[in-house]
C-alpha cells in the first residue's frame, strides 16, 4: 500500500495549502509544552514514520542519480520546517506565512524576467516594510528574520522537489526525503530538551500534525511538481498567506492589525501580478 495522492495539480496544491495551515495552527498550540524545535521534530519524525510504513520504499533499489536528488531535497525540507517553526514561536501565523512566501515569490520573479517583475518585487518589499518593527515595537524582528530565511529554503524546496520528482516516483521521494529531514531536525529537538514533556494524551495531536503538515501536503506537492513548472507552483501558492492568516484567526485567535493585513494583501497581489504578466514559463529541471 502506498500513499500516492495523485490529483490534478491545481486542486492538489490548494488542498496542500489548507492542510499545512491547519496543521501549523495545531502545531503552534503545542509550543508551550514542546517548544518550536520539539514540535518541529515531532512533525517531521512522525510524518517520516507514517510515510515509511505505508510506502515501504526499497532503499537498495535507488540509483546514484536518485540519491543525489533526494538527499539535498530532504535536507532542505528539514531546515525549512525547523526555521519556520522558530518564526511561529515569535510572530502570528499569518505574518510568518506572508514573510516566508517571499521566497517562492522571488523564485517566480527570477524565472519569469518580465519587465513588470520589478513592480511585483517592490510590492513584496513594501509588505515587508509594513510589518518591520522600525520603532523597536510591534513585529518581533527575530521571528520575521526566521520566516524570511524559511522562505529562502522554501524556494530551494520547490526547485529541488521538481528535480527530484523527475527521477523518482513522488511517494518514494517524499518518504525518503522525510527521513533525511528528520535526521537534520532531530539534534535540535533533542538539544532543546522539551521533547521529554511529550505525554500520551498528545498522541492524537502528534499524528494529526504529521499527516496535516507533512505527509499529506508534501505528497500532494511532489506529484503536482511533476506536471507543472516551479514558476506555476509558486504562483498557485499565492493563497498561502491569506489561508495562514485566516487559520491563525480561527484556530489561534490571532488578530492582525490593518497594516499587517495590508502587508499580506501586498504579498498576494505581487504573486498574482507576477502570474498574470509574466512571460511564458520554462522548466528549470537540469
Amino acid at each position: 500500500m502506498t500513499v500516492n495522492l495523485k490529483l490534478p495539480p491545481f486542486p492538489a496544491v490548494f488542498l496542500a495549502i489548507i492542510s499545512v495551515q491547519i496543521g501549523a495552527a495545531l502545531a503552534k498550540s503545542l509550543f508551550p509544552a514542546l517548544g518550536a524545535a520539539g514540535t518541529s521534530t515531532l512533525r517531521v519524525g512522525i510524518s517520516a514514520i507514517i510515510l515509511f510504513a505505508f510506502n515501504r520504499p526499497n532503499l537498495r533499489a535507488l540509483s546514484a542519480v536518485q540519491w543525489k536528488a533526494i538527499i539535498p531535497y530532504g535536507i532542505c525540507l528539514g531546515i525549512m520546517n525547523g526555521v519556520f517553526y522558530l518564526s511561529l514561536s515569535r510572530i502570528p501565523l499569518g505574518l510568518a506565512v506572508a514573510l516566508e512566501f517571499i521566497g517562492p515569490l522571488l523564485l517566480s520573479v527570477i524565472t519569469s524576467k518580465s519587465k513588470l517583475d520589478y513592480l511585483w518585487a517592490l510590492l513584496a518589499v513594501a509588505g515587508i516594510a509594513l510589518i518591520t518593527p522600525w520603532n523597536g515595537k510591534g513585529t518581533d524582528l527575530y521571528g520575521a528574520a526566521m520566516a524570511l530565511l524559511a522562505g529562502g529554503f522554501w524556494a530551494g524546496y520547490i526547485v529541488l522537489g521538481q528535480r527530484t520528482s523527475a527521477v523518482i516516483d513522488g511517494s518514494k521521494a517524499v518518504t525518503v526525503g522525510m527521513i533525511f529531514a528528520t535526521l537534520v531536525i532531530l539534534p535540535f529537538g533533542i538539544a532543546d530538551g522539551k521533547l521529554g514533556n511529550f505525554t500520551m494524551d498528545m498522541v492524537p495531536s502528534a499524528i494529526a500534525l504529521g499527516l496535516l503538515c507533512s505527509a499529506i501536503p508534501f505528497s500532494l506537492e511532489i506529484n503536482a511538481l511533476k506536471h507543472i513548472s516551479a514558476k506555476t507552483f509558486s504562483i498557485l501558492m499565492s493563497l498561502d498567506p491569506a489561508v495562514g492568516a485566516l487559520c491563525g484567526l480561527i484556530f489561534l485567535k490571532e488578530f492582525l492589525s490593518f497594516s499587517e493585513w495590508l502587508a499580506i494583501a501586498l504579498v498576494i497581489t505581487a504573486s498574482l501580478g507576477a502570474t498574470l504578466t509574466g512571460k511564458p514559463e520554462k522548466q528549470i529541471i537540469q
